[in-house]
């Protein structure tokens, strides 16, 4: 009699837990649906405000050597060697933001298009 109780107990909990999971997928499905509505309105009122003020927005992808890391590869090129303090100084001359420095240096690094031959000064590699 106990068995069979049990039995019963772990059919029902079986059974709700697979409603939980038709609900689940529905609920997802309704979730990501309401995002991209919500993603495609957003969309249409940055196009009107734009429109409207006249400013552009910005475009994704990127025109070659306009990146921050192509600018401070080439800074560090022209200057052979350089500091990381004299490196945010030039930056800073051209109104490029230094607050990922150190981030974009030891990305460079890793692609072994720059090299630090003593803490805190990078070359390009010979």
């Amino acid at each position: 009699m106990y068995k069979l109780a049990q039995k019963r107990e772990q059919e029902e909990l079986q059974k709700s837990l697979e409603a939980n999971k038709e609900k689940l997928i529905a609920l997802r499905t309704k979730r990501r649906e309401l995002v991209a509505k919500q993603k495609k309105e957003l969309r249409k009122l940055d196009a009107e405000i734009s429109r409207l003020s006249g400013k552009k927005t910005a475009r994704k992808g990127r025109k070659a050597g306009t990146s921050v890391t192509e600018k401070v590869v080439a800074i560090i090129a022209k200057a052979g060697k350089i500091s990381t303090t004299d490196l945010k100084a030039e930056l800073k001359k051209k109104g490029v933001a230094t607050g990922n420095l150190p981030q974009t240096l030891a990305y460079l690094k890793r692609q072994g298009r720059v090299v630090s031959p003593a803490r805190t000064i990078y070359q390009v590699p010979k």
